[in-house]
């Protein structure tokens, strides 16, 4: 099977199981057994999930992508990578904003440190934390940048480490997590399957069969 097959059947089956489990969650809270580990999470290391989730507002997320554009005007064989990651960045964050409103899932009511009332499914940080962070980490780990395992797993602890700061703010569930990661994957399959060139390869023209 080529990557290119691969990457087009992943897209569709996130995408189907992303509306599946909105739809299965609703309006509801996490089943009580889910709430019960959930809780355990909450207000722990506060302070340090607070500067985590900032990595997915509008406030870092801007100069990150001035700082990528520098970079492609300044390297043309990342040019495809980062516009692929902005544009994958802004369809993540703006697509699950507007699900958000479709699935119409009450935020939690243990919150800490800021009451968000925007609707919870799915987590536009999960989201944004797999189509960018994630993207990057393995654009990274694929490319032939020296040092590019270290860059690569500390993109990837970042990622993941924005989504535990959401539980642990009381700011999501854990199905809004999973939920915003199937939107992510949904959202970078889709966009690199329909391009001619390989982003993962971190240079233009590279086939992706």
């Amino acid at each position: 099977m080529t990557r290119r097959v691969l990457v087009l059947l992943i897209g569709p089956i996130a995408f189907v199981l992303f509306l599946a489990l909105g739809r299965a969650v609703g309006a509801q809270p996490d089943p009580a057994w889910m709430l019960g580990v959930e809780k355990n999470w909450v207000d722990h290391s506060t302070l340090a999930a607070w500067w985590l989730t900032w990595f997915g507002f509008a406030y870092v997320l801007a100069p990150l992508c001035i700082a990528l554009v520098v970079v492609a005007i300044r390297a043309p064989q990342w040019r495809w990578p980062i516009v692929v990651s902005i544009v994958a960045l802004v369809i993540a964050w703006q697509g699950a904003d507007l699900f958000q409103h479709f699935f119409a899932r009450p935020r939690r009511l243990d919150w800490v440190v800021k009451h968000e009332t925007a609707f919870s499914y799915p987590s536009s940080h999960a989201a944004i934390a797999t189509a960018f962070y994630l993207f990057w980490s393995v654009l990274i780990a694929r490319s032939a940048l020296p040092g590019r395992a270290v860059y690569a797993v500390i993109l990837a602890i970042l990622g993941f480490s924005i989504m535990w700061a959401r539980l642990a703010l009381g700011a999501h569930y854990l199905t809004d997590i999973v939920g915003g990661v199937l939107w992510g994957v949904a959202v970078v399959a889709a966009l690199t399957s329909i391009l001619p060139t390989n982003v993962f390869e971190g240079r233009p023209g590279a086939s992706l069969e």
